[in-house]
C-alpha cells in the first residue's frame, strides 16, 4: 500500500490486481485534509509521488475530497501542472466550461461509448486524461478502464496474424463530418469545432499537421486518418500497447453520415475481420474494470497504458474533463 504526506492509498469494491498492482489505484485524505485548497497544495507538494504512482497504475482515483464544481476541478488540474492539449482531431461533441475544464462526450445517455485511447487515430493526442464527476448518474454511466498491455498480450496470443498484420499496416479511419456539431451523435462534432476554425483552408492545415486528409463535400467533409500505427511501444514502461481505437470506430462510429463498418479498416484499406474485432471487444470488456461514479472523484488517466469508454446511463449526470500533453 503506498502511502505520502496527505494522501493515503486505500481499497474499494471493482478494483482488480495485476502483478500485484491494484488498478485503478485509490488515493484518499487523511481527516485533516479534505478541502479544495488542502487536496492542490498537497497535489503540488506530492507531485513525485503521483507521477511514480501513476506510472505503476496506469490511472488513479482521487476520492473523499470536497471537489464539488468545474471551478473546483480546474483548480485541481492546474494543482498538476500539466500542459493543455487542445482537443483538436477529435470526434466527440463537448463544450468548454471554465478554464481548462470542458464536458465529456455529450452524445445521447442510452448510447454506448466504446474501449479507446483518447485521440488514438490522429498523430496528436494526450498523455493523460483527467475526468470529474459533478453529478452522479441515476443509474449506470461508469467509465471502464482497462490496461493497454493487457489488451496486446492476450490479442497477441489469440489472433498473432491480425496483431501481426496490424503492425505492418497500422489502420485507417474514415470519418463524415458535418459542418456544425450534432449533439445526437456520439461522433458528431462538425468541421469547424474539429479544427477549431471556420476557414477550410486552415481546417486543412491543422488536419494535415495530425496525420489528416480532408475531401470537401457539400455539407460536410470526409476525414482520413492515417495510416497510422494500431500497435506501439511504451517507452517509459519498456511494452508494446494496444494503442488505437478500432473497437469505438468499428462499433461506435454510427451516425446519418457514417458507417461503422467503413470507418475503420487496415492501413492499406482492406476490410478488417469482424469475428476478430468482436473478439476483441470480448477481451476488453472481461479485462476492464468499471468503479461507479461518486460526486467529487477525480479520475486520472495515463492514456498512454489505459483505454477507457462509457457505460449508458440514466440522467442526470456530468461528467468533466481535460485533456494533458
Amino acid at each position: 500500500m503506498a502511502d505520502s504526506d496527505g494522501f493515503v492509498e486505500i481499497q474499494i469494491p471493482h478494483q482488480k490486481t495485476f502483478d500485484s498492482i491494484p488498478f485503478p489505484s485509490v488515493l484518499s485524505a487523511r481527516p485533516s485534509n479534505f478541502s479544495v485548497s488542502s487536496l492542490t497544495q498537497t497535489i503540488k507538494s506530492q507531485k513525485p509521488f503521483i507521477d511514480s504512482l501513476l506510472h505503476k497504475a496506469g490511472a488513479i482515483l482521487f476520492r473523499g475530497f470536497t471537489v464539488n464544481t468545474a471551478m473546483d476541478f480546474n483548480d485541481v488540474v492546474e494543482a498538476f501542472d500539466y500542459e493543455e492539449l487542445p482537443y483538436i482531431g477529435g470526434s466527440a461533441p463537448r463544450n468548454k466550461v471554465v478554464g481548462r475544464i470542458y464536458t465529456t462526450n455529450e452524445s445521447p445517455p442510452e448510447e454506448k461509448i466504446p474501449f479507446h485511447h483518447e485521440m488514438a487515430q490522429v498523430t496528436e493526442f494526450p498523455s493523460k486524461l483527467l475526468f470529474f464527476c459533478e453529478v452522479e448518474a441515476a443509474s449506470g454511466g461508469e467509465t471502464p478502464i482497462v490496461l493497454s498491455h493487457i489488451v496486446y498480450e492476450r490479442m497477441k496470443e489469440r489472433y498473432p496474424e491480425f496483431v501481426e498484420r496490424l503492425e505492418e499496416h497500422g489502420l485507417k479511419y474514415t470519418r463524415i463530418l458535418g459542418d456544425e456539431d450534432d449533439n445526437s451523435s456520439a461522433i458528431g462534432r462538425g468541421w469547424k469545432s474539429t479544427f477549431l476554425t471556420d476557414d477550410k483552408s486552415v481546417a486543412e492545415q491543422r488536419a494535415a499537421k495530425i496525420g489528416t486528409k480532408l475531401e470537401w463535400k457539400e455539407g460536410g467533409v470526409k476525414s482520413i486518418m492515417g495510416p497510422i500505427p494500431a500497435i506501439r511501444v511504451d517507452k517509459s514502461r519498456q511494452r508494446k500497447i494496444w494503442f488505437n481505437s478500432m473497437v469505438t470506430a468499428y462499433f461506435g462510429w454510427k451516425d446519418a453520415r457514417n458507417d461503422p463498418v467503413k470507418a475503420v479498416t487496415y492501413g492499406d484499406g482492406k476490410p478488417l475481420p469482424a469475428d476478430i474485432v468482436y473478439d476483441c471487444l470480448k477481451i476488453l470488456e472481461e479485462e476492464c474494470v468499471a468503479i461507479p461514479w461518486q460526486r467529487g472523484d477525480v479520475l486520472l488517466v495515463d492514456n498512454w497504458a489505459v483505454l477507457h469508454s462509457r457505460r449508458p446511463f440514466t440522467p442526470p449526470r456530468r461528467l468533466l474533463a481535460s485533456l494533458c500533453k
